[in-house]
């Protein structure tokens, strides 16, 4: 049988592979077993003999099960070797993200690497471990990996604190050099806020809306696809975690649910073309994460190793041949003139699988536009006249402003619709019901409590209560929806179907309490307040700390928002919002306004980012019965460690290599403090003001367009401007790189039509093979050993 997991949502049971539970009968009475050894549904006793002692007694044998059942699995959701596990592997990654965020401001949270690194080290020792790894300890090693990992870019370690140490002037108060100290306070400060603040917002967008949020679900099919072979794991049986997964994701679609998950390859019962995405949608993914039943984890590993290899080969060859690393493809003029080189990195290849093609092609375009066309004409106008990659008087710096104007119109578009969209969507319904309910109730009745004589009263322990009403026909006594005239949608709002739980969550004993979160919250707001004064004094004032504090607050609901519904988290968006919003409020005659604008963006940042990486694994963990309350202290763990080792990492990094430098050109930290003075009415360029808002204009008006054909067949035609801009800011050696990458994707799965996982995997391997080596080359460098 499967191994030991944590209780299911069903009241603390785990469940046999019949549907039934251990201990209780199939009518969900206890078992009882004779001299004989026979097992006596007490159910039918009580049948035969109706006396209240014996129903009390079942009553007590019930709770009695489900309570032993409980204790012998909670302890499988939060263990110590699973959290230094995941410590472990988040080790690795924060290295990654540091030496990719630096470069070209690019962090992943590697949650499908971390949860196949995870099982395949305790497969490798599951002779020595005295209970079996099972799906939802794997749930806790890639949380707590992935809090750890993308530290680098919630503590602002790839953008604001090189903008603050490196890029500022000195009538800006600048540069602001911070020793360790400070560095791990502030970046305590502010790793803990957003994982609290996102706990409140599962039940609504996790269990209620059932948001998809592609990542998580794409990493619980993954563990549930390792951990689907079942074994017997004591005298207890247990659902695989393919059968939780398959279980779990039955509430997640009104049509079909997990259709994609097959037997084999070429038989999943999805349509022709689709990728293996959403196992709780038809509906088509770029970004595509499908899984096949039959995976072989032994070959994946291989598949990971192999390029991992590869890729850390190549980097410590770079090393010692650092010329690698700028190939003139174009020529030696274009390369040394105009800096079109290609940096043949399998990491950047990775990173291109892994964003897609359409994604990689966009990106693409933005260093077309801003390369071939922008970089030239603003050298031959006289605009920029000094050498094309300086930041300060090159066209490198000048097309900045205006990938930043691009950045800043598809921000306020994109966010702006998932502010207007529940009215536009929601408005109509809700007046017309109060129009209805105003004709037949006075006011008092309309607004206080009311029952219904006829249909199906929902409460709090009814979680599927949706917009739509269920009656109860009384010839059936099935459940009919009756808000398309008594004819039953095609996708009910309701899913009240036999045979069929919905709104599953986890047992009470499983979630955070509101005064844990009420209590954590305000503690964390506390340490986040106190971090920045200890760490900057008097350059933020109290008011500025507390505003961008309740900004970041309010705009990472936005942000998990959209993570849920487009697996993408628009924390770029989200923190150049908040540096708009304070160049409102902080007068330009401050002197410390740049400051200001910059911390204010980074806690905003912080906060989105946190929120949605703690979103997205307890979406994993909902599909798969994980506790919400061990993923949130693993998540609150892995944050601080993270915290810490990135200040850490970050003072190794520019202690040894000059930063910025031709290695780490640090683009997102020019994008910071550009934004900061574009903002506060500083540095613009001849002639760059009339470009940035031409090309703000142009795709502000595209980005509309992309979400209103949002679901079309030519929505990916439609060029995404976060995508341009950051082809814009970023030379072209990287963009070309993740372009092939890209390619590939779709070479693989649209041309070749195969499944993604190994592809996936790959990528994962060739990212993780330069971030590690990555630290063999520090260390090379910090000895000072001599190269070409």
């Amino acid at each position: 049988m499967a191994p030991d997991r944590g209780p299911s949502p069903h009241e603390g049971r785990t469940f046999s592979s019949s549907g039934t539970t251990p201990g209780l009968s199939p009518n969900g009475s206890p078992r009882r077993s004779t001299d004989d050894g026979e097992a006596v549904d007490d159910g039918e006793d009580a049948a035969q003999d109706m006396s209240y002692p014996l129903i009390g007694r079942r009553d007590q044998h019930r709770s009695e099960a489900r309570k032993l059942l409980a204790e012998r699995a909670e302890g499988q959701n939060f263990t110590m070797r699973g959290v230094l596990v995941g410590l472990g592997i988040g080790v690795i990654i924060c290295f990654s993200n540091m030496y990719f965020g630096l470069q070209t401001g690019w962090v992943s949270g590697m949650s499908m690497p971390s949860a196949l690194i995870g099982f395949a080290f305790f497969k490798s020792v599951a002779k020595h471990i005295d209970f079996p790894f099972t799906p939802v300890e794997n749930v806790l090693v890639q949380t707590v990996a992935g809090a750890f990992g993308t530290m680098p870019l919630g503590c602002g370690f790839v953008g604001v604190m090189p903008a603050l140490n490196h890029m500022l002037r000195p009538e800006e108060n600048g540069p602001l050099v911070l020793g360790l100290g400070k560095l791990i306070i502030w970046s305590l400060g502010i790793c803990l806020f957003g994982v609290v603040f996102a706990v409140p917002l599962r039940k609504q967008v996790i269990i209620r809306e059932k948001l998809k949020f592609p990542s998580g679900t794409a990493t619980a099919l993954m563990i549930g696809v390792l951990h689907g072979d079942k074994e017997q794991a004591g005298s207890v049986p247990h659902e695989s975690g393919l059968e939780t997964f398959r279980r779990r994701s039955q509430d997640l679609v009104r049509i079909s649910s997990t259709a994609g998950i097959s037997d084999g390859v070429g038989n999943t019962g999805w349509d022709e073309g689709v990728p293996l995405t959403y196992p709780e949608t038809n509906r088509p993914n770029e970004e595509g994460l499908g899984l096949d039943h039959r995976s072989d984890w032994k070959a994946k590993i291989r598949l990971l190793v192999i390029a991992f290899t590869i890729s850390a080969i190549y980097t410590l060859v770079c090393y010692f041949v650092p010329h690698l690393r700028k190939l003139p493809i174009f020529g030696l003029h274009l390369a040394t003139t105009w800096l079109w080189t290609l940096n043949p990195s399998p990491a950047y290849i990775g990173q291109g699988i892994i964003m897609g093609p359409a994604t990689t092609l966009h990106m693409l375009l933005g260093a077309v536009i801003g390369w071939a066309i922008l970089s030239p004409l603003a050298k031959s106008k006289g605009w920029a006249p000094g050498p094309v990659k300086d930041w300060t008087s090159g066209s490198k710096g000048w097309i900045v402003w205006v990938s930043l104007a691009i950045m800043l119109a598809d921000a306020v578009v994109s966010l702006g619709w998932l502010v207007l969209r529940p009215t536009i969507s929601y408005a109509p319904q809700y007046l017309a019901e109060l129009r209805n309910r105003s004709r037949r109730d006075n006011w008092k009745k309309m607004f206080g409590p009311r029952q219904l004589k006829g249909y199906t009263v929902l409460t709090d322990r009814e979680p599927s209560a949706h917009l739509s009403l269920t009656h109860t026909n009384s010839n059936t006594n099935q459940p009919q929806d009756i808000t398309n005239n008594g004819h039953t949608p095609e996708r009910s709002l309701t899913t009240k179907e036999p045979n069929n739980t919905p709104d599953e969550d986890a047992p009470p004993y499983h979630l955070i309490s509101n005064t844990t979160v009420v209590i954590s919250l305000v503690i964390s707001i506390l340490i986040c307040t106190a971090a920045i004064h200890l760490t900057f004094g008097t350059l933020i004032p109290l008011y500025a700390t507390l505003t961008s504090i309740l900004l970041a607050l309010l705009l990472s609901v936005m942000g998990v928002r959209a993570l849920g519904e487009t697996d993408l988290n628009p924390v770029s968006g989200i923190s150049k919002l908040t540096q708009l919003f304070f160049a409102l409020i902080i007068p330009q005659s401050n002197k410390n306004s740049v400051i200001i604008n910059l911390l204010a963006g980074a806690v905003s940042e912080a906060g989105a980012l946190q929120a949605g990486d703690m979103m997205q694994d307890l979406k994993t963990g909902h599909l798969l019965g994980a506790a919400p309350k061990a993923q949130f202290y693993g998540q609150l763990i892995g944050s601080v460690v993270g915290a810490v080792a990135s200040a850490v990492v970050y003072k190794l990094y520019t202690n040894v290599y000059d930063v910025p430098g031709d290695l780490f050109q640090v683009p997102t930290g020019y994008v910071w403090i550009f934004t900061a003075r574009l903002v506060t009415g500083q540095g613009l360029p001849h002639m760059a003001w009339q470009w940035a808002l031409g090309a703000g204009v142009i795709f502000a008006v595209g980005t509309g367009v992309r979400i209103w054909a949002l679901g079309r067949w030519w929505h990916a035609w439609i060029p995404g401007g976060i995508a341009v801009a950051v082809g814009m800011y970023n030379v072209p050696s990287f963009t070309l790189a993740r372009t092939v990458g890209g390619l590939m994707n779709w070479y693989w799965r649209s041309y070749r039509r195969r499944e993604e996982t190994p592809i996936i995997v790959l990528a994962s391997g060739l990212i993780l093979g330069e971030g590690v080596m990555s630290i063999a080359n520090l260390l090379l460098a910090s000895l000072r050993i001599p190269h070409l």
